[in-house]
């Protein structure tokens, strides 16, 4: 049957302007009123997809809507195709994650590089250089896995309060007084605050790398 140009554009339009199984189902129709349900004669004629006119053509014949399998159609992650990897990955990288600090998410910060990460799995668990992904990609695979590469920031520390040399200076007037006074008795006290040792100057957690030694005090 003899489309005319306006024609096709008209039902190029059409087609254009809908998604899914309506847009296949137009296509279809027009394949077999218009091209004798010749997929290539379509494709030619109109511009649409191979993949897409054979599609609908099916679902036209069976009354039924068919899913995308887009889990064969797309490309598969290096860690769904290699379990074993991401098994020594995840080896790698739970001992050297850290939580939020903040505990306002559930994030996990890595404190490795990718780079980092990448030499471990050659150097620990067997891989070859040419067998991993580089170096990006192997950024990309660690986010995906739910390990995020944050530099985790130190424990700052605290700052000197405004009084601070005022109470030294006072400390010093005092201790000079009391040197020229024969009936003083001078003694020196050593004191500290209980600060928690770990990445956080504060109030943070302990890691393994700041646990102290059996039988070492922390002054030693």
């Amino acid at each position: 049957m003899e489309v005319e140009s306006v024609q096709v554009e008209l039902l190029r339009l059409a087609a254009g302007k809908l998604r899914g199984e309506h847009k296949r189902a137009l296509i279809a129709e027009v394949t077999v009123r218009l091209c004798g349900g010749k997929v290539r004669q379509a494709e030619d004629r109109f511009g649409w997809n191979r993949r897409c006119i054979r599609r609908g053509l099916a679902e036209r014949e069976s009354g039924e809507i068919i899913p995308a399998n887009d889990a064969k159609t797309g490309r598969q992650r290096f860690e769904d195709l290699h379990p074993k990897f991401a098994d020594d990955l995840r080896d790698i990288a739970e001992p050297q994650t850290q939580t939020d600090p903040e505990l306002k998410s559930d994030r996990r910060y890595l404190n490795l590089t990718s780079t980092e990460v990448r030499t471990r799995l050659i150097d620990e668990k067997g891989w070859t250089d040419d067998e991993l992904p580089a170096g990006r990609s192997m950024r990309r695979i660690l986010n995906r896995m739910g390990y995020r590469l944050k530099k985790i920031q130190k424990g700052k520390p605290l700052k000197k309060t405004e009084h601070t040399d005022a109470i030294f200076e006072n400390v010093q007037a005092v201790r000079s007084a009391s040197r020229d006074d024969p009936q003083t008795l001078e003694i020196s006290g050593d004191t500290k605050a209980k600060v928690a040792i770990g990445d956080y100057s504060r109030g943070g957690k302990n890691t393994d790398r700041f646990r102290r030694k059996s039988g070492q005090s922390v002054g030693s």
